[in-house]
Formats: structure tokens, sequence, C-alpha cells
């Protein structure tokens, strides 16, 4: 299938379809009148402007007090991409440099970039081969643009840098070669329309919201397993109770919890406790807030993905080229260290649930196994689990509170986004190991609770588990079942949904 780039609004639902389905781009009209429209007006502008006009006739930077010929326009272009290609670490995630191309295609579609046609073209035929530029984690400070990524994504255009292609390294030479194209020929400003701009922040961004918002579904589904299994209580869930708040978030997670748990006979059996701790008690009013968290920060990365962040902006039917700020990430910045801290409270409360569960109480064997002593059981996922919220923990740790000037103080605040896209997305991995944790731990315990039922949905997401998972008996090397925990809830079909 293909998805139109066009001057039209891109949602994170949008492109997780695209990505997921694997559409391929094509430009439509608008878009290419309007880079075509834009292009000329800049070439038109070089011709008749006796002014200096930034990254386009004058240096980079602190350079930009110096004026650049004519004659080494082009040239400037290629210095500047191979100049800021200063990348290390480990490299971006294919999924990450994926949507990366696509948030800088359709950024340059809108016709304020001056980019030829041919060059963003060349973008999309990255995109639907499956071309992915190395680019490396470290490097960008996120605040005139991600310079450094965006020139490991774009310096294979002109045959400089690294692909991977059908799972093989090449130089941005080689891969030309092999796919029959020529370099492209950079024309004036075009580099630093590919270097600026805010398309890797973005994609950690964006990838990181398409899994919070599954994690989020799977933690309500996993934590509603170990309220059954750990015999609490279902009133601290009714929405009387949450209707006096009216936070959304928490709303949504009571109602959904009395939807997960309808025709239990676990719930609805007499309780001896009257309270349950606040790891059980309290879940819609962390879940929610989670889920409040997640809706703010997908509706301001909305507003980016949709923007022209590069610099300077051209504005052709206004006659204006304007040097500005497009380019800082201090918009998106802030809200990824929001969502850091939410993913963080995710897997932090879901630790202290697996801490109930094995913890001997409530009618449950200590470590969830029939002989403990001679075995261990359970006792150890809970020492992982504690081990990954904590590091979590050390993440959260805002980027965006750090600033450090560079360009010889002319860039003297930056943002740092791109250090908390890179947190965010190792505490999004942290809380779904987490997550997967508790569940190994959940469906032991329930286990335990037979021959009591829960509801329809919770034995639905149960009786799969158990395809892929086993009840422990005695010790077994606990982590393939980890690992395969964590495989099911990327891959299981919301069955509980039916």
């Amino acid at each position: 299938m293909k998805h139109k780039i066009s001057a039209g609004h891109l949602t994170q639902d949008k492109i997780d379809e695209i990505i997921t389905r694997r559409y391929t781009l094509e430009l439509g009209a608008d878009s290419r009148e309007r880079i075509l429209h834009c292009r000329e007006y800049l070439d038109r502008k070089i011709r008749e402007s006796k002014e200096p006009i930034y990254g386009v006739t004058t240096g980079f930077g602190s350079l930009c007090k110096i004026s650049i010929d004519a004659d080494q326009l082009a040239q400037l272009q290629i210095n500047l991409m191979m100049s800021h290609a200063c990348g290390t670490g480990e490299r971006v995630p294919n999924q990450v440099v994926k949507i990366m191309l696509l948030l800088k295609v359709q950024s340059l579609s809108y016709g304020y970039s001056g980019c030829q046609l041919q060059t963003v073209e060349r973008l999309i035929d990255f995109f639907n081969n499956d071309i992915y530029p190395v680019v490396y984690q470290q490097g960008s400070v996120g605040a005139s643009g991600d310079l450094v990524p965006l020139a490991h994504l774009c310096l294979p255009l002109v045959g400089l840098g690294e692909v991977e292609y059908h799972g093989e390294l090449m130089s941005g030479g080689e891969l030309l070669e092999r796919m029959g194209w020529e370099p492209i020929r950079l024309a004036s400003k075009e580099g630093l329309a590919l270097l600026n701009g805010t398309q890797n922040m973005s994609a950690f961004a964006v990838w990181s919201l398409i899994h919070a918002k599954r994690l989020t579904e799977w933690a309500d589904v996993i934590g509603a397993m170990s309220l059954e299994a750990y015999d609490g209580r279902i009133e601290p869930f009714h929405l009387a109770v949450h209707l006096v708040r009216a936070h959304n978030g928490q709303i949504a997670t009571a109602a959904r919890f009395n939807e997960l748990l309808r025709g239990s006979q676990l719930i609805s059996q007499p309780k001896v406790n009257v309270q349950d701790p606040y790891s059980f008690r309290c879940i819609p009013q962390v879940h929610g807030a989670v889920k409040d968290t997640l809706s703010y920060v997908k509706s301001v990365v909305d507003i980016e993905i949709n923007a022209t962040t590069d610099n300077p902006t051209v504005c052709p039917d206004e006659d204006l080229i304007i040097s500005a700020g497009n380019f800082h990430g201090e918009p998106i910045a802030l809200p990824m260290d929001f969502l850091s801290i939410a993913m963080n409270e995710l897997g932090s409360i879901s630790e202290r649930r697996q801490y109930k569960l094995v913890s001997g109480t409530r009618g449950l064997p200590s470590f969830l196994v029939a002989e403990p002593g001679v075995n261990s059981g359970f006792m150890i996922p809970q020492y992982t689990s504690a081990s990954i919220v904590s590091q979590s923990k050390t993440l959260c740790m805002p980027s965006s509170a750090d600033s450090i000037p560079t360009s010889q103080g002319q860039e003297d605040h930056v943002s740092m986004g791109a250090n908390a896209g890179t947190k965010l997305l190792r505490i999004v991995k942290n809380t779904e190991r987490v997550l997967a944790i508790e569940l190994l731990t959940a469906a032991q315990a329930l286990d335990f609770r037979r021959p009591l039922q829960s509801s329809p949905m919770i034995e639905r997401v149960h009786k799969a588990f158990r395809q892929v998972v086993p009840f422990i008996d005695h010790d077994q090397v606990m982590y393939p079942h980890i690992a395969n925990a964590v495989k099911f809830i990327r891959q299981y079909v919301r069955e509980f949904e039916k």
C-alpha cells in the first residue's frame, strides 16, 4: 500500500500503521508543487539578493559572518554534511531510523526548506527500499536540530557514510552503485535543510509513544491478573470513587478494570483483608496518571511531526527567508523527560506487585513454589525487576535540565533533547521487561487459586500465555521464560478485547 506525503496531518497512529503494514511513500501533487516552488524562489533570491543569507551564502553557527562565493555554495553543503557526521556510541535502531526518514520527508514536503525535488525523492527511495543509514545515538545536543544524527542519515545521499541494506553493512558509495543511482548533487542550502531539524528527537519520541501506549494497555491487563492472584478487592475500582476526582486517565483505568474482571469468581468471593497495599489499591491513580501523561506528550509530539524545523525558514509567498530557531528541541525535550518519569512509574508499581505476590501472604506459597527452600521459585525474577526499575530511576534525571554552550557561544542554550530521546527508549524497553516479569509471576500465582476462575478475559490471556510459558513446579532455568514473556506481550494479538 502507498501513503501519499502531503501537507495534511500526520499522526503517530498513522506512522505506526505505515511502519507496521510496510507502506511505501509517494509525494502528493501538492507537495511536489510546494517543493519546486520553494526551490525556484530560493534560486532567484540568491541571484538577486545583495544581502547575505544565513547558511545559504554564509558559513554556519559562529561562522555566519563569513560570506561564501557563488562557485563554492554546493561545496559548502557537502562540507557541512561531512564535518557534522561526528556520531558515536550505539547505533540508532533501524525502526527509529525508518521513522526519521519518514519525518524528514514530511518536514521537507511543506515547501519551506528549499530542497530540490530529487533530494526528497531519494529519501523516499531509501524508505521504500528498507535502506537504513547507519546513525549513532550520541552527538546531538538537540538545539541546532539534530545536526550529527541527521548528517549520518543523509550522507548516503551523496555516496558517503554507511547503510544497512538487506542485513548487510556497506558504504554509501557501494549502495548507490548497487542500486544504479547517481549521487545527489546538493544545491545551496540543502545540506542545512537536511541536517537542521528535530527528526531524530521526534523519531525517538514517536517510537516511544507507540510502544508506551501498548504497554499502558498491557499494564492494566497484567495488573488485573495480579489483583486476582493476590485475592485483591474490587471496591477501589468503583467509578464513584474516581468521578469525585475526575482525572481522565484515572476514570478510564477504573472502568477498564471493571471490564477486565467482569464475571470473575475470584473477585466476587468474600474477602478477609479489609484493604490492599497501594500497588494494588492505587492502580487507577498511578496507571491513570501515566495515561494522562501519555496523552499530553502525544499532543505535543503531534504538533512537532507536522512542522518545518530546519533553518533558515524559506517562505516564498511572503517573500521572506528568516533565520530563527525552529530547530530548538525544547518543546519536545521537556515532554520526553516527563514521559520517561511516567513510564518508570509504570514499571515501579509493577515491581511492587511482584514483590507482594512472592511474599508468602494471602494463602500463596513463598516464592510461588510448592516446596520453598529446596526451590527458590520466583524469588529472583523479582530481583531482576528491582534491578531494572532501579536503572530506570537513574535514567529519569531530566536531560532537558542541562545545557552546554556550543559553536563558540553562538549556540549558547541547547535542549539535550536527543539525550532525552535515547533515555526514554531505554526506559520504555525496561518497563516492557518488568511488565513481562509481572505477567510471568501473576500467571504462576493465579494457578494457585484453582479451581476458582478469573474473568473470561483474564483467563483467555492466561491460557494463551501458558502455551509459551509453563507453570513452574520445581526450579528451572528462568531466563528463557522471561524472554518468552517479553516476546508474548510484543506479539500477542489482543484476544482479551474480543
